[in-house]
């Protein structure tokens, strides 16, 4: 069981790894160019950065649990595992790199049997980095965070993503996000799943929602924002954020508020 592994001691070294990765990514956002960047998919673009970002991850991660799977955005290495299993997103908010937009991050989770038990989320512009381990609570550059404790939609600052890698259900979250609008203080959209949700986890947004995500998108955030006392569905009402791609996440009333008005337009 993950009990004889030290999810503390381990969630310090990975959040080691994430830092020393923010500074390449880093470095190389000053000698990016747009002859660089690669297309992979409807509005899904992949640069050498990302790839070589992700092979340093593994290579760094690889010694901590040896009989430890792979997930990982770019593929550059793939691993099964039943046990454990790192998902890893090397540089979530690939586009706002390439723009010169400097909200991006580094995203690291770990799973067992399914659960996930860690989770990192270094921002790197802002040397931010969040981390949690199962029931250890969430914390930001060391320091104990919580979710906001905000509980009407009037009062609320929340956060989405644009669907952008298919146009299915645009209609529907269209709905949605016209309904938030009306309701909520305002709406951000910053363009890195793993850094809204580590907001969400500290306070800044009152709550996140967005579908079509992937797994990698989110790992690591979810945990973040449970440990820091949030409640965290999919678009259905169940926990199957990283199977069925979508999310909600706030503490427990704003997330249920939110999801009220996913059902309307959804479901």
């Amino acid at each position: 069981m993950y009990s004889v592994i030290n999810l503390e001691n381990l969630c310090g070294e990975v959040a080691v790894i994430a830092k020393s990765i923010g500074r390449y990514i880093k470095e190389e956002s000053e000698r990016f160019s747009a002859n660089d960047i690669e297309e992979k998919g409807f509005h899904d673009l992949v640069s050498y950065v990302d790839k070589e970002a992700e092979k340093q991850i593994v290579s760094s991660l690889s010694p901590l649990i040896s009989e430890a799977g792979f997930i990982t955005e770019e593929k550059t290495y793939l691993k099964e595992s039943k046990e454990y299993s790192w998902i890893i997103d090397p540089l979530d908010g690939t586009t706002n790199f390439i723009h010169g937009i400097p909200t991006y991050s580094v995203s690291i989770g770990l799973t067992f049997q399914g659960e996930l038990v860690l989770g990192v989320v270094y921002e790197i512009n802002r040397e931010e980095c969040f981390t949690a381990w199962k029931d250890g609570g969430a914390f930001l550059n060391g320091k104990s965070i919580s979710v906001s404790n905000t509980t009407s939609l009037s009062s609320s600052l929340l956060a989405t993503g644009f669907p952008f890698r298919s146009n299915e259900n645009l209609d529907e979250y269209l709905v949605l996000l016209k309904k938030m609008m009306q309701s909520a203080r305002g709406i951000r959209r910053i363009g890195s799943a793993a850094v809204d949700l580590a907001y969400v986890a500290c306070g800044r947004f009152d709550c996140f929602f967005e579908f079509n995500l992937r797994n990698y998108d989110m790992a690591a955030g979810i945990l973040l924002v449970k440990e820091a006392g949030g409640k965290v569905i999919d678009f259905h009402g169940g926990g199957q954020m990283l199977e069925k791609g979508s999310v909600i996440a706030g503490n427990s009333v704003m997330t249920d508020l939110v999801y009220d008005e996913v059902k309307k337009s959804f479901l």
